[in-house]
């Protein structure tokens, strides 16, 4: 597999962990550029720890709630971008990736893993949880 990041998708990288990007421009494709860049780095469980260092620091710098940080969303939206990766032999960028994954950008698909009650259950909330509904494929 080659994936490879782009210098827009580094500087980005290095902007978010500097806490420089603000909240108005971290949207749901922005958290998918994110892992796919900390994937093409390091394994899942080392770039869910990495990913979950920069949002909790993100959140806290520009004093959101930090109840807005969900553990099983954060793993579950590594899984899913580790599993398109898997089914992606090529990328030159983080935007051309996503471009060739353009389901990824659906929010919702978390829910057909999912029932809406464990998701959004105080337990995953705090802590990883396997889906209920469709397990979603594992990689290193």
């Amino acid at each position: 597999m080659n994936w490879r990041i782009s210098k827009e998708d580094q500087r980005f990288k290095d902007a978010f962990l500097k806490l420089e990007v603000p909240p108005s421009d971290f949207s749901h494709r922005s958290h998918v550029r994110l892992a796919y860049i900390f994937l093409t780095e390091l394994d899942v469980n080392e770039a869910y720890s990495a990913v979950k260092r920069a949002i909790q620091a993100f959140l806290s710098h520009f004093d959101i709630d930090s109840s807005k940080y969900h553990e099983t969303l954060t793993m579950a939206w590594l899984l899913a971008v580790k599993h398109f990766m898997m089914k992606t032999p090529l990328a030159t960028s983080a935007a051309d990736f996503i471009e060739q994954n353009l389901t990824l950008l659906d929010s919702g698909i978390m829910l057909t893993h999912y029932s809406k009650e464990q998701l959004f259950s105080d337990e995953a909330r705090q802590a990883f949880v396997e889906p209920d509904l469709d397990a979603i494929p594992l990689y290193s």
